[in-house]
């Protein structure tokens, strides 16, 4: 088994080895555990049963962490998504007036549409028609979102009447306890101590118990009665405009969101065409599953900076989320504040994408900076994206470089104006 499992996920060929995708599988895991206890309660808000929701999150994971690993050998972990989930329950259901059931046959079509796309030359011709310039910016606002929600987190920052945003009470006990485990983190990241992230996620959640006095879990009882209400319940009203109106901001944003994400995170590029198919089928899986579409996680990048190169640290996430279903109670005792280190070290590595943009030109670089500061102030990846691509042929167009721009590019900006529009709509 050692043997095949050797030859499967080729270590030798990737210039890494068991320990390091181990401890990458392991922080990969810690990192986006939170899902299990943040998804649930926002699909409830849709009227999803939280139990329910809480199989469905696990199931949507495994099944997406496995395809990761066992078909395309990459480091990804596959989640349901964050700021989509709200679409789905606010938006969808709230606004639009869907029942959750048609929210799921909304994830399913647009899932469907996802893989025409990710399994025919569309794809790759998608993929090829994006810029340099916004695929670097693309992997720098990621950070700056994964940043932002660490402090977030870590109680750093807090919501502000007057500046939207502002310091934080850095003598609360949770904020020191974040500000200790970030130096912790940082101090053995930048020693490259093996598991280093793994290690400072546990010292913070240790300061954190230690200074507030507190070890409680958020995970509530499961009811055994209401688990498997979500599975394969999706309503398909296909003669309802509101319904295709779903259909289309969702696929925009599957379709984008991981192609934004998988080309900023994947270390190796040659990786994506399979990667991109497996965020196809696993939306697809999420709907049947009961859940809001899942999407190649921006946490991820924990596991590649923890050195992890294959589909092991997929493979390791899935067994953890399979397994926490016996283990909800203890997962829920992390407190949300541990990861928070974490997310603050790798954004602030992924920042380094800046350098390759050419801000000299200011037709090429003005595009990729609203990226990068469009996805952590809108918190979407998809909304940063949208920005951007929106302003790449105008800005090329303003210096009378337009015939330098793929028409391809020039349909994907009209198709994130139309999205703009039609979610603005449906918020409506």
């Amino acid at each position: 088994m050692y043997r095949i499992l050797l030859s499967f996920f080729d270590l030798g060929a990737h210039g890494t080895s068991w320990k390091k995708e181990l401890l990458a599988g392991f922080t990969a895991f810690f990192t986006s555990a939170y899902i299990l206890l943040v998804n649930p309660m926002i699909l409830k808000d849709a009227g999803i049963p939280l139990s329910a929701g809480i199989m469905a999150t696990i199931a949507a994971s495994v099944v997406g962490c496995l395809l990761m690993a066992l078909w395309a050998n990459a480091p990804m972990v596959v989640i349901p998504g964050m700021g989509i989930n709200a679409l789905f329950s606010y938006t969808l259901v709230q606004s639009l007036g869907l029942t959750w059931q048609q929210g799921l046959a909304v994830v399913i079509t647009s899932g469907i549409l996802f893989l025409i796309t990710a399994v025919t030359p569309l794809g790759t011709w998608l993929t090829r028609a994006v810029p340099v310039s916004l695929k670097h910016g693309i992997t720098a606002g990621i950070g700056l979102l994964l940043t932002f929600i660490g402090l977030q987190k870590g109680e750093i920052i807090q919501a502000s009447d007057v500046t939207w945003i502002a310091l934080g009470d850095l003598g609360r006990p949770v904020a020191i306890a974040t500000l200790t485990g970030l130096a912790v983190t940082l101090f053995l990241f930048l020693r490259d101590v093996k598991g280093g992230l793994l290690i400072g996620l546990f010292f913070t959640c240790l300061a954190t118990w230690g200074l507030t006095g507190q070890v409680e879990t958020s995970i509530a009882r499961v009811d055994l009665r209401e688990m498997a209400q979500a599975f394969a319940s999706a309503d398909f009203s296909l003669l309802q405009i509101p319904f295709w109106m779903a259909v289309f901001s969702m696929t925009m944003i599957v379709v984008f969101e991981n192609m934004g994400t998988l080309s900023g995170l994947l270390p190796d590029t040659k990786k994506f065409p399979q990667a991109y198919k497996v965020t196809a089928v696993s939306t697809i899986a999420s709907g049947v599953f009961g859940t809001s579409p899942t999407i190649a996680a921006a946490e991820s990048a924990s596991g590649v900076s923890a050195g992890g190169k294959t589909g092991i640290p997929a493979l390791v996430t899935a067994v953890l989320f399979a397994a926490s279903v016996l283990a909800l109670p203890v997962i829920g005792l992390i407190p949300d504040n541990a990861v928070a280190p974490l997310l603050i070290v790798i954004g602030g590595m992924m920042m380094k994408s800046v350098q390759a943009i050419p801000f000299s030109d200011v037709s090429e670089g003005f595009p990729a900076f609203l990226i990068i500061a469009c996805i952590p102030l809108t918190s979407s990846i998809a909304d940063g994206l949208a920005f951007g691509f929106i302003a790449y042929p105008l800005a090329k167009a303003a210096v009378g470089k337009w015939k330098q721009v793929p028409a391809l590019l020039y349909w994907i900006a009209g198709l994130f104006l139309l999205n703009l529009i039609a979610t603005s709509m449906v918020g409506h």
